[in-house]
């Protein structure tokens, strides 16, 4: 039997990380720079591990769920319901920071609704290099923490929140760093022009990283137990 809740818990988590995310960026980039932005990424991780990472694994990574589904911990369908629940979530907050930038007096301060870009500070291969790097260093964090944690009241969200935390402070300031498909696709459709145009690197990368992970997991794994989570219970079997 399909659990639509976890569907939407992580709709709900990829909304709450893109716009407390992405919306520290675009509130704070300037006062607070890479470490306030950094560290916004990497506590509502933390938070959101913690509050549904029992139900839906807190996956709010398209780049996360390609890892647990090459994993075998989860099933196809549930991978691809799970992608658009996280597309989804990214786009509604996206969509809500456009509205308080436009409407609401709130002063981009990223001049680009906090989409992923390369060009100023990094080129393209370097771009693609460093999301794959960024990405792979997360997942892996991830799928080695959840396979080990059998409870999620223990440490194993304030690894996945200081790995995620630890990306944007090596790629913020070149990249953005998206580290996440959805992250990435929410403000670029927003803010269009040469965020859209350069989305693709920011999807197709941290996809890499992804892959690259799930392939290396196995070999640094230890214990033999398992988390919910990085193993929900797989969706369309």
């Amino acid at each position: 039997m399909v659990d639509v809740r976890r569907y939407v818990a992580e709709f709900i988590g990829t909304f709450l990380l893109v716009f407390l995310g992405v919306g520290s960026a675009v509130a704070a980039r300037v006062e607070g720079g890479v470490v306030v932005v950094s560290l916004a990424f990497g506590f509502v991780m933390l938070a959101l591990v913690y509050t549904i990472g029992q139900l839906s694994g807190s996956h709010v990574n398209p780049a996360v769920t390609l890892g647990v589904l090459l994993s075998g911990k989860i099933s196809l369908i549930g991978a691809v319901a799970y992608w658009i629940a996280q597309f989804a979530g990214a786009a509604l907050a996206s969509f809500l920071l456009w509205v308080l930038v436009r409407w609401g007096g709130v002063t981009d301060q990223t001049g680009m609704l906090g989409a992923n870009a390369y060009g100023t500070h990094i080129n393209a291969g370097g771009a693609m290099l460093l999301e794959t790097v960024l990405t792979f260093l997360f997942v892996l964090v991830v799928l080695v923490v959840g396979k080990r944690s059998t409870d999620l009241s223990g440490f194993a969200g304030l690894a996945i929140g200081l790995a995620l935390g630890v990306a944007n402070l090596a790629g913020v300031a070149l990249t953005g760093a998206a580290v996440n498909p959805a992250r990435a696709f929410g403000p670029a459709i927003f803010e269009g022009g040469d965020a859209l145009r350069q989305l693709w690197v920011f999807i197709v990368f941290p996809l890499l990283g992804g892959v690259l992970a799930a392939l290396v997991a196995p070999l640094v794994e230890h214990g033999s137990g398992l988390s919910r989570m990085g193993t929900p219970r797989p969706a369309g079997r």
